[in-house]
Parts: structure tokens; sequence; C-alpha cells
């Protein structure tokens, strides 16, 4: 004799059924994606080794100003033969345009600078600022992540290749939040949630919370990494722009450790004068 199965108790097996099938088609979906697995990972392109910013190629920017178009230009330019660089010569650096409201607090700032600085008092620079340090990097690879130790300031960045969004409303912090993932050889990187502590490229040059920043790393060859930046702030900037910097690899080279604090000698007085301490 057939016995009949309770409509309840058969809803409940179909509602687990489907619920197991969603949790593996995004369990397979998300080991799937390249460097997910120990498998995986050594498919991917070999960024193991120390990196140091390179001071003979690297660091022009492409593009630049709308013709007639009014804001500050960032200082600096492309070392001898950066690419981008024309003739072998420096190229002329985008020009960053800033947003009335922005371009007037750069041009306070430029007007009457400050006596004393964060970085002085070891307050990282955030992005983007800590990737441009003049202090070696090393990449590390996990199933679903790529960390990025930095030497300066002992920084730490996360990147996430697991598959999983930015939250929708991020903490603020000097680096951000990173997912990534991985197109061919480029391992590309978006990252929101920005402190407005820090400056976009340089002193005096805010950004607000909605700063966005895409990077695209790759290796140009086996010892040279090149990460193209992309930054975004519909509130601060009139428009995106994007730099070019390439990274020496040293195989043998380890990181250092980096106490900021320790023998600092930089203080600010009462009056808000800064001053440095060479008693011993």
């Amino acid at each position: 004799m057939h016995r009949r199965v309770p409509v309840v108790l058969a809803a409940t097996v179909a509602a687990f059924i489907v619920l197991g099938s969603a949790f593996l088609f995004a369990q397979n979906a998300s080991t799937s994606r390249p460097g997910s697995t120990w498998a995986s990972i050594a498919q991917l392109p070999d960024f193991t080794g120390v990196w140091e910013v390179s001071r003979g190629g690297g660091g022009a920017a492409k593009g630049g100003a709308p013709k007639g178009a009014k804001g500050d230009v960032a200082k600096g330019g492309a070392p001898k033969g950066a690419k981008g660089a024309k003739g072998g010569g420096g190229a002329a650096p985008q020009a960053i345009l800033y947003m009335p409201k922005y371009n007037d607090m750069l041009k306070t700032y430029q007007a009457n600078p400050p006596q004393d600085t964060s970085a002085a008092n070891c307050v990282p620079p955030g992005m983007p600022g800590i990737m441009g340090q003049p202090y070696p990097m090393e990449f590390l690879y996990g199933p679903g992540k790529v960390t990025i130790l930095i030497e300066a300031y002992e920084q730490i960045r996360h990147i996430y290749t697991d598959g999983r969004p930015h939250p929708d409303d991020p903490d603020l912090t000097f680096n951000g939040h990173s997912i990534g993932h991985w197109e061919g050889d480029t391992l590309v990187v978006d990252s929101v949630g920005f402190t407005t502590d820090t400056f976009l490229s340089g002193g005096g040059s805010h950004h607000s919370d909605k700063m966005h920043i895409v990077e695209r790393i790759r290796l140009a060859n086996p010892d040279l990494m090149e990460i193209t930046t992309t930054i975004d702030d519909p509130e601060a900037l009139q428009q995106p722009f994007t730099r070019v910097a390439n990274f020496a690899r040293h195989r043998d080279w380890t990181l250092a450790e980096y106490v900021c604090q320790q023998n600092n000698r930089n203080f600010v007085d009462a009056n808000g004068k800064a001053g440095i301490n060479l008693t011993r």
C-alpha cells in the first residue's frame, strides 16, 4: 500500500533541494575562478619576489587635459624612457581637473601650507599614494585572495578574487575595500571606500569618499611589473585620470620592518609650529 507524503514535508524537501543546488552552483562558480584553488594559483602569472618602483621607467600619465580646460596639473613627469614618454624624454603628466570646491581647497592649501604633515607623524598616505612609495612591496597568493605587503608604514592590502561584491556601505579606510579578477595575465583590482583623511595626488589634493580606483597589474617582462591606475571621483574630479607606473623585481630581497614612530623626531609645539628634535 502506498502512503501519501504530506504536502508540507514535500515542500520542505523541495526547498532543501533548491537551496542545495544553489549552494553547489555558487561553490562551483567560486572554485572555477582563476586563483580560487591552490592548483589554479600555480597557473597564474608569477608575481613572486619583492617589487620596487622603477626609476628607469614608469610614472607617465596617459592622455591629457582637453583643450582650454581649467584645473590644476599634478607636478612631476615621467622618468626618461618611461612608457608614454616622447622621444625618450619625460612626458607631460595628465592634468587633474578638480571640481570648483576641491580646486579652491587645493589653492588654499598651496597658499598656506601647514607647518606639519600627517606623514611626518606616521599617518600612512593611503591609496593611491601607498603604491608609489620608494619602498618595496610583495605579492602573496592565496585561494580567492591576493595580498600585497607594503614595507612603507607596514601596510597590507587584501584583494578578494572570490567573486564577492563590495559592501553596500563599506567602512572608510586608508586603503579601501578591494575586489579583483583576472583578465588573462592581468589582475584587475577595483577599490572603493576610502577615508578622506588622505590626499589624492600630493599635498592639498583632497578627494571625497566616492573616490573609485581601478588598477590593472601585469608583467611587462619577467622582471618588470606595470600597474595602470585609473582614478575617478564624481564629487571631486571633472573627469577620471590614468597613470602608469613600473616596478622592478628583486628576487633575493626581503621586506624590512618599518616602525615609523621609532626614532621619530618630528613634533608640533603648542602654537602649531613644526620642528625637529635633534637631541640624541
